[in-house]
């Protein structure tokens, strides 16, 4: 199991439709579940967006605020209370922590973040994946330490001029502020010349994942637009299918780096014979 955290630059580059596709593609085990938490800072989008206002503004990241006050376990109570099945079927397996309705409420929630990192980290280990939507700034600042706390980073951008540069400066901050711990991937939207081993060069950090440029497609995910026809076996869902596994492998090799040594019946490490 993991906890992922996606990360946007300026000018939107799709952060949040790609977390709401790797949702909605993550292979998971029978009896495990996958939650994606709105952490950004400047607003949820998924109400109003793929949710199209079908609910209301009472569940949701502002609720955490009061009940982290009253202790962690009030706050993992209250966690579980504000999840949304968005699975047509109503099975509960994919769901969805609603973010901030009103970006004036983030200032209340700075003491939440580092307990929810905590909350995240516990769920995980009982058998729930949990990918972070960090928005454009929730990466840095208050909500950074959901990114420090995460086993990946995923920066979403554009394969742009305009894109790769907004990547090349938040990845400098990225690195500054996960200090080499946490494993640092770019999902690469595919809309510019731009290719991915040009991309790798350029920023100096691995493309984990290629999106297509498909804004038909992506609107059913960003702002909850009617379904084209063979939208699931279309080429962004089979893309993000794809997508999630790599992201699984990526934190398998983090696993694996910091996995202590294994030894042997007579108490010898592996490796250092």
């Amino acid at each position: 199991m993991a906890v992922v955290a996606l990360a946007g630059g300026l000018g939107a580059p799709g952060a949040t439709t790609a977390a709401l596709a790797l949702l909605m593609t993550w292979p998971m085990p029978a009896g495990h579940r996958v939650v994606l938490a709105e952490a950004d800072p400047d607003g949820g989008a998924i109400l109003p967006g793929a949710l199209q206002g079908t609910l209301d503004n009472s569940r949701g990241m502002r609720n955490l605020a009061v009940a982290a006050r009253q202790g962690q376990g009030q706050l993992v109570e209250a966690f579980w209370r504000q999840l949304v099945d968005v699975t047509d079927a109503g099975t509960r397996d994919r769901l969805v922590l609603p973010g901030l309705y009103d970006p004036a409420h983030a200032s209340a929630m700075e003491p939440v973040w580092r307990p929810l990192a905590a909350v995240f980290a516990g769920i995980e280990q009982h058998g729930h994946d949990v990918i972070v939507d960090l928005g454009r700034r929730g990466a840095t600042g208050a909500p950074g330490v959901l990114a420090q706390k995460a086993d990946a980073v995923l920066l979403v951008a554009r394969n742009t001029l305009r894109g790769l540069q907004s990547a090349q400066v938040r990845l400098e901050a990225l690195r500054e502020s996960l200090g080499g711990v946490t494993e640092l991937g770019i999902v690469l939207v595919d809309q510019g010349p731009f290719s991915k081993e040009e991309v790798r060069k350029h920023l100096g950090v691995t493309v984990t994942a290629v999106l297509p440029w498909r804004p038909k497609e992506a609107a059913v995910l960003s702002d909850g637009a009617e379904q084209p026809r063979r939208f699931e076996s279309g080429e962004l869902m089979r893309s993000a299918r794809s997508a999630a596994v790599r992201v699984q492998e990526l934190v398998a090799i983090r696993r694996s780096r910091l996995a202590p040594p294994s030894t042997d019946a007579a108490g010898v490490v592996s490796g250092a014979r």
